[in-house]
């Protein structure tokens, strides 16, 4: 009531001040002009206008005047204009327990024009009721257009929709049931050092309804659980509600022409935190120049730096160290190096106990010596498949390095391997290569082995 009375309040003060502006004020200076003009007129104008009768008639005069020029629309307030309803709610009337309906829109723009105070009080007023009503169409698999239609509550407006017709297709609902599984949702926003240990839903099966062939597009159902949650704030289990189920296609896009019973489910969730602490290891890249070799490496101060790994049990257990890399390319001169470097978490890792390192490199002078290796074992063999060494049962290795660090190695200490993926039955010669993880060591195979395959 209040809009309405303002609004007309409004419109009666630009009606006042256009007639004042229009009519009242050019009137008044014609008439004081046309008296100072004949002010020494005998037929004294000025005593005739004042006769209080004259002024009545006059004022009424041009009041009726004024009334049938605007009535007639010689004279508009303003001028015509439009208005523009964005996304203005489309109600769908049919039976929604035995029909599905394709092609429909949520939403139309609803295009007004007329005067200005007729759209306003269009807007105040109207309550734009935007119908589909498809209660007399019977199911069918040809589209149909069907016409949308306004309530239009004010006069002396047009309006148009659009759209206007939408082409929809009204089918038989029919429904399946469907295992459900669960999908979890924003788990960078979860405490990185929780993991989810165990989802259980309150139900593994619901009922999904649709038509025919909007049900065979469905590939899964899933529970989606939101790790952003503020209550989760500690690792221990907790009971959420209404979690919304979504089915996917086989693209994992979400179908929305179905619908799922119930709408939500209920689930219990446990986090749990999950530590291990491993070494941080040094990898190089690149040649030193020549005549050179690392004598030692430090990490924060440590030769062996450790640090904790939180995530996924499983994740966590298969990860035995962090690996940090190194550019040595062209460099030795010195005789240290200090590197700063960032520490990036591995696949599986949610939170790692330092972010950064500082690692202090020393360089000596290289010196080498030749090992002979004899047991070299056999990686990547196919299933059923046996391997026999020919001819000479040792290569030999040439070790590269400070005499401080070669002059302890032995046979013993160098893990000599031969890689037979996709290796058939057949006599070959292979490359035999060394397993080392120690930046201050190059190995320098320059021999192959021969092998036999067999069944």
């Amino acid at each position: 009531m209040r809009k309405l009375l303002s609004g007309i309040k409004k419109l009666i003060l630009k009606f006042y001040h256009f007639l004042d502006r229009t009519f009242i004020t050019p009137i008044s200076r014609a008439v004081f002009y046309l008296l100072d003009k004949l002010r020494n007129n005998p037929f004294h104008v000025e005593r005739f206008l004042n006769r209080p009768q004259i002024l009545l008639y006059v004022s009424l005069g041009l009041a009726i005047l004024t009334f049938i020029l605007v009535d007639s629309q010689v004279i508009t307030l303003v001028e015509t204009e439009a208005e523009i309803l964005s996304n203005e709610p489309v109600t769908i009337l049919y039976n929604k327990e035995a029909y599905v309906v394709e092609g429909a829109v949520d939403s139309v723009d609803i295009i007004l024009t007329g005067r200005k105070s007729a759209l306003y009080l269009a807007k105040q007023l109207g309550e734009h009721d935007v119908v589909l009503d498809l209660t007399d169409y019977e199911p069918s698999e040809t589209p149909r257009k069907v016409a949308l239609s306004y309530n239009q509550t004010v006069d002396n407006i047009n309006y148009k929709l659009d759209p206007a017709y939408v082409s929809v297709v009204i089918k038989k609902k029919v429904s399946v049931t469907k295992t459900i599984s669960y999908d979890l949702v924003n788990e960078e926003k979860l405490n990185e050092k929780f993991s989810v240990e165990n989802v259980t839903l309150d139900q593994s099966e619901v009922v999904v309804k649709g038509s025919a062939d909007a049900l065979d597009k469905i590939a899964t159902v899933k529970a989606i659980i939101d790790l952003s949650n503020p209550k989760f704030t500690e690792a221990i289990s907790y009971e959420i509600d209404n979690l919304p189920l979504v089915a996917y296609d086989e693209n994992g896009q979400a179908l929305d022409n179905v619908e799922i019973v119930p709408a939500t489910v209920g689930a219990n969730i446990t986090f749990s935190t999950y530590k291990a602490t491993v070494p941080l290891t040094v990898l190089t890249t690149g040649e030193l120049i020549a005549g050179k070799a690392i004598s030692s490496i430090t990490i924060n101060g440590k030769s062996d730096y450790t640090v904790d790994i939180y995530g996924d049990k499983e994740a966590i257990e298969k990860i035995t160290s962090v690996p940090i890399s190194i550019d040595i390319r062209n460099r030795g001169e010195s005789g240290a190096e200090t590197f700063k470097l960032s520490i990036s978490k591995p696949v599986g890792v949610r939170y790692i106990s330092e972010s950064e390192a500082r690692v202090v490199v020393s360089f000596g002078e290289e010196k080498q010596k030749t090992v002979d290796v004899s047991h070299i074992v056999a990686r990547n063999l196919g299933s059923g498949l046996k391997v026999n060494l020919e001819g000479t049962n040792s290569v030999p290795v040439q070790v590269k390095g400070v005499s401080s660090v070669i002059d302890s190695l032995s046979a013993e200490n160098i893990e000599a391997y031969i890689d037979l993926t996709d290796y058939k039955p057949g006599s070959y010669e292979v490359d035999v290569k060394i397993d080392s993880t120690d930046p201050k060591v190059n190995y320098v195979v320059a021999s192959k082995v021969k092998i036999i395959i067999t069944q």
